[in-house]
């Protein structure tokens, strides 16, 4: 019966402990919500995603070999935990001289459990799970009526190029006289249309 208000005190501080946390989110909401200044404008209501503007849909396809190695990863990482209160319990000194045979069924008991954990990312590893999806390289290849000799003489051709620096070095005065002067491109592109 003397447990009792132990217990009981023990229960106590673990709710005193929640709700002074709901209390301090409560108020720092409520503070911040009286506070701060309230001036909403296109710029501050528009999506925010990384500094940048929102282009397309939200219905993305994502590959989903991202939620499996996470998957895979949480998944070693929350059962390893159990790996250090399993050490600091097992591994004291009482405990084994209480009885010899103790310490050796911890170890095989934790052997059994890592083992369970290699043999699921052997299996994971062996299905391909944590294989990375790497793009396929493949030059893109179109139908067209041209033949292929054609780009092979025009790549081979050599161009004359025009210095750069000749046309920068206009005078202002020329600029001034003839304002409306425009500049050609060099080439007129004649396009044919082909029978798809």
């Amino acid at each position: 019966m003397d447990d009792h208000p132990t217990q009981l005190s023990a229960y106590g501080n673990i709710l005193l402990i929640g709700i002074i946390g709901v209390l301090l989110v409560s108020v720092t909401m409520l503070l911040a919500k009286v506070l701060a200044p309230n001036k909403p404008n296109p710029i501050k209501l528009s999506t925010y995603e990384c500094g940048e503007e929102t282009t397309g849909s939200a219905w993305v396809q994502f590959n989903p070999r991202f939620y499996v190695i996470a998957l895979v990863f949480l998944l070693f990482d929350v059962e390893l935990i159990f790996v250090f209160p399993w050490a600091t319990v097992f591994g004291q000194s009482e405990l084994i001289a209480a009885d010899a045979r103790w310490g050796w069924f911890t170890l095989v008991e934790m052997g059994i459990f890592l083992s369970i954990l290699v043999l699921g990312l052997v299996y994971v590893w062996v299905r391909g799970d944590l294989n990375w999806i790497k793009p396929k390289h493949t030059i893109p290849s179109v139908q067209i009526g041209i033949p292929s000799d054609a780009y092979q003489s025009l790549n081979a051709k050599e161009y004359a190029v025009k210095d750069y620096r000749a046309s920068s070095l206009v005078d202002d005065e020329e600029k001034k006289v003839s304002p409306s002067s425009t500049t050609s491109i060099g080439f007129k592109p004649r396009f044919k249309k082909t029978n798809v």
